[in-house]
């Protein structure tokens, strides 16, 4: 496999490379920031160099260690990898908002697929997942790659994958229609996409309840997508067998739990276990076959 994944349209990988990173000006101006300068994995809420909120299932609370946040984040890429079928060493996967790409790695180690290719529309990010997982690189140079492209424009030729997943990076995506547009044109008939990330709840008051009570929402960050209408847009490309599963009571008290060591009392990221308690959001794992 290597880094032949992106070479859809005939040209050599490294001029496609040098073309995405020329789109950089494209991303949301929040998102360079928080991926780029900003280096959001450093943040105190998250350790290791992973960047999501975290499995807690079966974590003890009462003394949380950065040992913790970081096995919390190993769960919750196994509980998406544990999604896709067995014998997964014959599946060639690609990952959709990879950040430091430990969870590619991970993929490889534990669950021995055939391929992973990371995906992530910072360039900053790519060099950064590259120098951070050096040693896995040189010891899968044939299945372990990362790659730019963005959601909406994978680097990847029709039907060339077996699977295909996102955790918590779909927040981000302006849009999702043509992330599952993607999605099915790049998976095999029979090829399933597991995404994992938090929702809203319908209705344009929410999103407006969210800008007020979260940041992120506020300064344009995350994107207010209501999971019906994610579920829709997969229906709508072709994708077949939609599932959903709420996965917020084994995310969301965990995080806080955490949060209230690193960060101050009044810190905004404390808000999101109000606004899993008010229905405003909640974190759902979706996993759709390509029909």
């Amino acid at each position: 496999m290597g880094t032949y994944l992106g070479a859809s349209d005939g040209r050599a990988p490294i001029e496609q490379e040098t073309q995405r990173a020329m789109d950089h000006n494209h991303i949301p101006p929040t998102v360079r920031r928080t991926y780029g300068t900003d280096d959001l994995a450093k943040a105190a809420g998250f350790a290791g160099g992973f960047i999501n909120f975290g499995d807690w299932q079966g974590i003890d609370l009462t003394a949380l260690t950065p040992e913790d946040r970081v096995r919390s984040q190993e769960q919750l890429y196994r509980r998406v990898l544990r999604a896709f079928p067995e014998p997964r060493e014959q599946l060639r996967l690609a990952e959709v908002g990879c950040g430091r790409g430990l969870g590619a790695a991970l993929a490889l180690r534990e669950f021995r697929f055939a391929s992973v290719t990371a995906v992530d529309i910072h360039p900053d990010q790519i060099e950064r997942a590259r120098a951070v997982n050096a040693k896995a690189l040189a010891s899968y140079p044939d299945r372990l790659a990362y790659t730019l492209g963005s959601a909406g424009e994978l680097p990847f030729p029709d039907a060339s994958l077996d699977g295909l997943y996102s955790v918590e990076a779909a927040q981000h995506f302006r849009e999702l229609a043509s992330f599952a547009a993607e999605a099915a044109r790049v998976l095999r008939p029979g090829g399933r996409l597991v995404v994992t990330t938090f929702f809203t709840a319908p209705g344009a008051e929410i999103a407006e309840r969210l800008k007020i009570l979260l940041a992120s929402f506020a300064d344009g960050l995350d994107v207010a997508h209501p999971l019906d209408d994610f579920t829709a847009d997969l229906t709508g490309a072709g994708f077949t067998t939609v599932t959903t599963e709420s996965i917020g009571p084994d995310v969301w008290p965990g995080l806080d739990r955490y949060l209230a060591d690193t960060v101050p009392p009044a810190h905004w990221t404390r808000h999101f276990l109000t606004a899993w308690r008010d229905g405003l959001l909640d974190y759902h794992l979706i996993s759709a076959d390509r029909g």
